[in-house]
């Protein structure tokens, strides 16, 4: 499997992870609904990854005189040392967070809206060292879901509310984001017409 499939499958899994948790906190009538339709677009989303063609043979020239802006996004969308850095900060900020809201804050149901939030922030990270503007738009969402619910959460608003803003929305967000950049990938690129032979 390529790095980006695997990218892909990772950001769906915790979109259906962020629905399936935040689920229990929804009546009965609700919440099996919204477990079922965030498994079938999960494995809507899995199926669709699974079936991307692979991706055309890397060009012969070394890479390092190839610059970073004309690689192919295959090569620079990678789990390397600064993917690494942003998800080192996001663990941190995380659990930093969490810590703060149990033991000090007291309020443990305002987890879920922080952890959407750095999740989203997370996600401008990765915008910048894939070099895939279009994940900004995934990470402003996330992150203002979030903020959202930690406003919900500060002024005492129900468990089922702050999960539904922070938790079902933001998982439903990375399960379309999945499936929107499965749509870009299928459409094919335009061809240049009228070049010189």
């Amino acid at each position: 499997m390529t790095r980006e499939k695997t990218g892909r499958i990772i950001g769906a899994t915790f979109g259906l992870a962020f629905m399936q948790v935040n689920a229990a906190t929804l009546p009965t009538a609700a919440a099996i609904p919204v477990r079922v339709l965030a498994l079938i677009a999960f494995l809507a989303v899995f199926r669709g990854v699974r079936r991307l063609p692979a991706p055309p043979p890397a060009e012969t020239a070394p890479a390092e005189t190839a610059p970073a802006e004309t690689a192919p996004a295959e090569t620079r969308r990678h789990f390397g040392r600064r993917y690494g850095y942003v998800v080192g900060a996001e663990v941190l900020a995380a659990v930093a967070g969490i810590l703060v809201i149990n033991h000090l804050l007291h309020a443990p149901h305002a987890m879920v809206a922080w952890i959407a939030f750095v999740v989203g922030v997370h996600f401008f990270g990765l915008a910048a060292v894939w070099r895939t503007p279009s994940l900004n738009l995934l990470a402003a969402a996330m992150s203002a879901c979030g903020a959202v619910g930690l406003v919900m959460a500060a002024l005492g608003s129900s468990r089922a509310a702050i999960a539904s803003v922070a938790g079902i929305l933001p998982g439903a967000l990375l399960l379309g984001s999945v499936w929107w950049s499965l749509r870009a990938s299928a459409t094919p690129a335009p061809t240049a017409t009228g070049s010189a032979s």
